[in-house]
């Protein structure tokens, strides 16, 4: 089976069309369409350890879901001339790795696959409210409102920490805080995609008492939650990270694209959080 037939099956699965050429960020990183797959890597993101860890488990095709060389459409050309780019760029090119990278087709499916492995891993797919039938702000369609147990900040934010695998997790607000109604955005969902006042605008509009973020601005929606904490209003944050919050759908990944496979094996890589706790 070649790249582009893995590809193929992989928009069928999710009852999508290839997007439009430049409308994308999913593109060919690196090797060809028609290259022979010998096995198949999911990841949150081809750094360097997961590309060698591919080349140790015999993998020569990988899907990642964020960018490989550090811009949101993958544009190069401004760090081709470092030693970073050069080296890594040997490395995937000296073992002939394909990349290709699924974000776009993960989000925009019939389904968000991201979403889906959220679900999985915290447990809560059975206390999603269903997407309202009319948004007032495009983030309504992308964030998911659970309605959970009852439970305090603190335990909730363990219980992720821990079922996430975290060595450590932030929260902002009041730890005692009892909540139920939660908000997720994972990823940059958090930040508003474009409309920085939208997250806070979701709250008011949903009484969302916490939000679970990847990525956050310490002005925005952290700040609004830290007055809201500050004024006895029940409002909390607790941020897993960018990678945290979306890796777990690249991690099921592996599992539901199998039937498109045959006999290829398809292996998980954790691209692991990129920080280091001291």
């Amino acid at each position: 089976m070649i790249v582009k037939e893995i590809i193929k099956g992989i928009y069928d699965l999710q009852g999508l069309t290839e997007f439009p050429e430049g409308k994308t960020c999913d593109i060919l990183i690196s090797g060809s369409y028609d290259m022979e797959v010998k096995k198949v890597a999911t990841t949150f993101m081809a750094t360097v350890d997961v590309i060698r860890e591919a080349i140790n488990l015999g993998i020569n095709f990988i899907i990642t879901h964020e960018p490989t060389w550090y811009s949101g459409m993958d544009k190069f050309e401004f760090i081709e001339g470092s030693e970073v780019y050069k080296q890594k760029k040997k490395l995937i090119d000296n073992h002939q790795i394909t990349i290709w990278r699924c974000h776009d087709h993960m989000h925009m499916a019939s389904e968000d696959g991201i979403y889906a492995g959220f679900d999985q891993d915290s447990g809560w797919g059975r206390y999603r409210l269903p997407k309202p039938e009319k948004a007032d702000y495009p983030m309504e369609m992308t964030g998911i409102i659970y309605e959970v147990p009852v439970t305090s900040i603190e335990e909730m934010a363990l219980d992720l920490k821990d079922k996430f695998k975290m060595k450590v997790i932030r929260i902002v607000g009041n730890p005692k805080a009892r909540a139920s109604r939660v908000g997720v955005f994972v990823g940059g969902g958090s930040l508003g995609l474009g409309k920085e006042e939208v997250p806070m605008q979701i709250m008011e509009k949903h009484d969302i008492e916490v939000a679970i973020c990847g990525d956050i601005t310490e002005w925005t929606l952290s700040a609004y939650c830290n007055d809201a904490a500050m004024l006895g209003q029940n409002r909390s944050m607790i941020i897993l990270g960018h990678e945290r919050s979306e890796e777990a759908g690249m991690k099921h990944m592996a599992d539901w694209m199998k039937p498109i496979l045959g006999d290829l094996e398809a292996i998980f890589i954790d691209a692991k959080e990129p920080f280091k706790y001291f």
